[in-house]
């Protein structure tokens, strides 16, 4: 028996996810504002905080849009996304390094445009590689229903290799290593719900690792062929910054010292709102984990932890209850991508993984991975909006 009728997707809604976003939201606004005045000179005259604040508007508009088209049509122009993607990507490869693609930080990722400001096409590229990626599952695993075949599984790898790998090698040319680490992780995570067999997935992770082994292996036999052929200088300083922070404090590690120390200095309770005292640079984007941790201890860093882990539960449940695999596989992604993104940037704050550019989603500043965060949250409540609920059965 059907218990939801003539509802309308914002109906619907979600509050508890909306509401989460929310309060995440209003931690990165008090983040910022705690931030500023600890910032470079140059930085301080720059309202960080109503940007941020219209940011999440734009986010909400984002998301409200999302949610008007049913999710079941992203299939109709996923492809043409994924071509979109692709030019925005190849338009850095050969306009860069120039005014309007510049190389900051050693990375041609951003355009530079009237009006908007900075823009990294890598951070749309993911939503489009998540609707693109479950799509090609949904129809395989349509077209193949019951006892799939060895063949028709490599085929389905195939695919989502083969799909994943254009975009993925793009951002490795920037080089923006971070980022392509995410894009991997998108992968991952729908590869465990393909419906790939488990001992396919067991020998790919295991190729994987032997190949990280084979590199690091080859790096203390002969570290130029790294340096030259697979990482660029900068990015294997992080790792030098990373592994002997303390060697290199006065330029590789000294990031990573100053995030431990302020988040060890906050204690319990932390310092108070703009009593931070340890400055580092990024503070208000990659390392915004590391103030809040010094300005709030460890209370205020749990929150933020627990809010992720409440959000991530949400659609987890969002995933699980939708009777279409499409929106299931959907949100499965969303899931890999913020999952990931918050893991590595709360792990290289305490040396837990190596320090790359990836921002801390819905709190750290910044219009690009803000809105790719939100229009992935509005995906999510357009599946979760379009989930019947039956009183028997499905």
């Amino acid at each position: 028996m059907e218990i939801e009728k003539d509802k309308t997707p914002y109906q619907k809604i979600d509050v508890a996810l909306v509401f989460i976003v929310i309060l995440l939201g209003a931690v990165s606004v008090i983040a910022i504002y705690s931030i500023q005045p600890s910032l470079p000179a140059k930085l301080q005259n720059y309202n960080f905080v109503g940007k941020q604040v219209v940011w999440y508007l734009i986010g909400f508009v984002a998301i409200g849009v999302t949610m008007i088209i049913d999710f079941d049509r992203f299939k109709n122009f996923s492809w043409y996304l994924y071509g979109f993607g692709l030019i925005l990507l190849l338009g850095l490869k050969i306009l860069g390094p120039s005014k309007i693609a510049p190389d900051i930080n050693g990375a041609v990722s951003w355009y530079v445009l009237p009006v908007i400001g900075n823009f990294q096409p890598a951070e749309l590229m993911k939503i489009f590689l998540i609707i693109l990626l479950s799509q090609i599952i949904a129809n395989h695993n349509e077209l193949y229903p019951d006892n799939r075949t060895l063949r028709e599984d490599f085929i389905l790898l195939g695919k989502l290799v083969g799909t994943t790998a254009p975009p993925l090698l793009l951002i490795l040319k920037q080089p923006d290593l971070g980022t392509a680490i995410v894009v991997a992780s998108i992968l991952g995570s729908l590869l465990l719900v393909s419906g790939i067999r488990w001992r396919i997935l067991f020998s790919l992770a295991a190729s994987v690792i032997s190949g990280i082994g084979l590199l690091v292996f080859i790096y203390f036999k002969n570290p130029e062929f790294i340096t030259t052929y697979v990482l660029k200088a900068h990015q294997m300083n992080r790792f030098y910054g990373w592994l002997a922070p303390h060697e290199f404090s006065s330029n590789y590690g000294f990031q990573l010292i100053k995030a431990m120390l302020a988040i060890g200095s906050g204690q319990l309770q932390g310092k108070g709102i703009l009593n931070g005292q340890v400055y580092f640079p990024e503070a208000h984007t990659d390392f915004i984990f590391a103030v809040i941790g010094e300005q709030f201890g460890f209370i205020g860093a749990s929150i933020v932890i627990s809010l992720f882990f409440l959000l991530v539960y949400r659609m987890i449940h969002a995933a699980l209850e939708s009777h279409d695999p499409y929106g299931s596989y959907l949100c499965t992604g969303v899931i890999g991508m913020i999952t990931f993104q918050v893991f590595q940037n709360i792990g290289m704050t305490i040396q837990l993984m190596p320090i790359t550019g990836i921002t801390l989603p819905f709190i750290s500043y910044g219009g690009s991975s803000l809105l790719t965060s939100m229009i992935a949250v509005g995906v999510v409540l357009n599946v979760r909006s379009r989930t019947r609920k039956y009183m028997f059965g499905n």
